[in-house]
């Protein structure tokens, strides 16, 4: 994702900045997807692992980024505190 991009974009939650996960975050949460441990803003489990995803600046919330699109949908955004 072109960095120009990824400035102007918020969470449309919070308002706050994103930005992108970091490759150990993102590896914790796809083995707790794998474990079937996680679910989105719906309460669905998630069953298929993120290649990418945006994060707010606070780190409590990811959005995935699917074939390059940041999916800013609230019902899709995944809550942080799940790994804890």
């Amino acid at each position: 994702m072109r960095k120009k991009i990824l400035n102007i974009l918020c969470c449309p939650v919070t308002r706050q900045p994103l930005s992108k996960v970091t490759e150990k975050k993102l590896t914790a949460l796809n083995e707790a997807i794998e474990n079937g441990s996680i679910t989105n803003h719906e309460k669905k489990s998630i069953k298929k692992k993120l290649l990418d995803a945006l994060i707010t600046k606070d780190g409590l919330l990811l959005y995935p980024i699917e074939e390059g699109i940041p999916v800013l949908l609230e019902n899709r955004s995944i809550s942080l505190d799940q790994l804890d």
